[in-house]
């Protein structure tokens, strides 16, 4: 069931808050309240397809009772097999359904085989309800949380506001927020702030994520084929695909923190404006922040971290992001994607070391002008690494670079040339390219949506600062605003399509 669908909107969402406050008001035990969550959570996974639901349930099954004895268990070398048994049997489950058939192909094209292998269906969410499980062990072992409790530890893996694609949380953020029973004045304050968050999410899915998808699809799809991509094609098709990226999977982490307000349930924040960035270290403390804190804290940190001299810091930062790019799917392109801001991220080590000091002693004005160039470089950097991570194939991400990097020419499209000569500029070459006519970018339309785009996503404020501003202000402005976004979304909602991290 998707967040910007009818049937979750306009009947489970009202459907299930409506009785699990009726649960609150009238019956003292909270166990109702969490068997109501758990029951409707496995109705909304089983949704798209019941037959996976078996597989949810064993991993619970399993985890569960792996992190009770853990929890348990004194310090010592069993205790270590069972959490080192328990990652490896997680990530056993996760590797046959994600990477089986990456492996198997892989392999035959190493050894020149003609065999077809048949695709394995990915489970929902599986990726993410495997890391935040291993984030649960882990935690176990180390005596930093425990749950004796199934019906519990089910809800904390279940939770359908971040079931699907997260945020990833830890239990001991999440169960001492169910525990709390919930105030009389609590209810109408929780709907309120969650129904804003959702309504901001709605329209970013809807209205902005879905509304220039087009624009990428028809450049990736273009590349993909076989076309020769020219300069503006590239560009236009990458800049779309990164907004794109960015409005659908923030669109979704609003609603999944604004489902969950209404709950009473505040879920950690997974983006905080990556798009501002000046480096590519703070872009990852701002884009996808729980699977960044997830990297850190069990991959970066365990392989000892920034502990070890620069030389192994480095490698450990390169190792996290492969494995970063790997998580998000089977292919060389996500290896590639992850290996890029992995170096990305070793040179701004290098770049911070050398400057760091000097950078801070600049006078304002210089400083400004400095941090915009710096803004930009990190900006087109990411677009660039976006190219991997949307393309289908190796020769289609290589067939945009090339577009992008001006190796297939600097032709202007036929339908701006009047425009550029109003500006007195005089191109010398015209094209009319079908691609340019299909992504709408020898149109000003193109060019504004991007420009739309790039503005909310780089200088206005984010969906929390909306959120926090209209909660500390009477003016009923604020909500006639979300009011409208969510109207407007509620007109598209049945050309919405499926959240982009879902094949994730």
């Amino acid at each position: 069931m998707l967040f910007n669908s009818i049937e979750f909107v306009f009947f489970f969402l009202p459907i299930v808050l409506l009785a699990y406050y009726l649960c609150s008001a009238y019956i003292k035990k909270n166990e109702a309240r969490y068997l109501l969550l758990v029951v409707c959570s496995l109705f909304f996974y089983g949704w798209w397809n019941y037959k996976y639901l078996a597989i949810i349930i064993i991993s619970i099954s399993f985890n569960y009772t792996l992190g009770t004895f853990l929890s348990r268990s004194s310090e010592g070398t069993r205790k270590k097999l069972i959490l080192a048994a328990g990652i490896s049997a997680n990530l056993v489950l996760l590797g046959y359904f994600k990477y089986t058939d990456f492996l198997l192909n892989t392999i035959a094209q190493i050894t020149d085989s003609a065999y077809i292998f048949q695709n394995i269906v990915l489970p929902l969410a599986i990726s993410f309800f495997t890391f935040q499980q291993i984030a649960y062990l882990v935690d176990s072992y180390k005596a930093e949380t425990r749950e004796y409790n199934f019906i519990h530890y089910t809800l904390f893996v279940t939770f359908f506001p971040q079931l699907i694609a997260g945020p990833i949380v830890h239990h001991k953020e999440m169960m001492p927020q169910f525990q709390k029973r919930l105030q009389p004045g609590d209810m109408l304050k929780n709907i309120y702030l969650g129904a804003y968050f959702f309504s901001l999410g709605l329209f970013k899915k809807i209205v902005i994520a879905d509304g220039i998808s087009s624009f990428a699809n028809n450049a990736f799809n273009a590349a993909d084929s076989g076309a020769t991509l020219y300069f503006m094609d590239a560009w236009g098709g990458a800049l779309a695909y990164t907004f794109q990226l960015y409005f659908d999977f923030s669109g979704y982490a609003d609603m999944a923190i604004g489902s969950a307000l209404m709950f009473g349930i505040a879920l950690p924040l997974n983006f905080n404006s990556p798009y501002k960035s000046v480096n590519i270290t703070e872009f990852w403390r701002r884009w996808h922040m729980t699977l960044s804190r997830f990297l850190r804290d069990y991959i970066y940190i365990p392989l000892g971290g920034n502990r070890n001299g620069t030389s192994r810091k480095h490698t450990n930062l390169m190792i996290t992001m492969l494995l970063g790019g790997l998580w998000h799917g089977a292919g060389w392109n996500f290896i590639i994607w992850g290996g890029l801001h992995g170096f990305y991220l070793v040179i701004n080590h290098f770049w911070q070391t050398l400057t760091g000091s000097t950078v801070s002693a600049f006078p304002k004005p210089l400083l400004m002008v400095y941090r915009f160039f710096a803004w930009l470089l990190t900006f087109l950097s990411v677009v660039v690494a976006w190219v991997f991570f949307r393309a289908l194939t190796m020769d289609g991400a290589i067939a945009m670079l090339k577009g992008m990097f001006g190796l297939n020419g600097h032709l202007t499209p036929y339908n701006l040339y009047p425009h550029m000569l109003d500006l007195g500029l005089d191109p010398l070459n015209t094209i009319s390219s079908p691609y340019l006519y299909i992504l709408n970018f020898g149109h000003q339309n193109g060019f504004i949506s991007l420009t739309i785009c790039l503005l909310l996503a780089s200088i206005t404020i984010n969906s929390q600062q909306i959120v926090a501003k209209a909660q500390s202000s009477t003016n009923v402005l604020y909500a006639f605003y979300a009011a409208f976004l969510f109207s407007i979304s509620v007109l598209f909602i049945n050309q919405g399509s499926q959240f982009l991290y879902f094949q994730f």
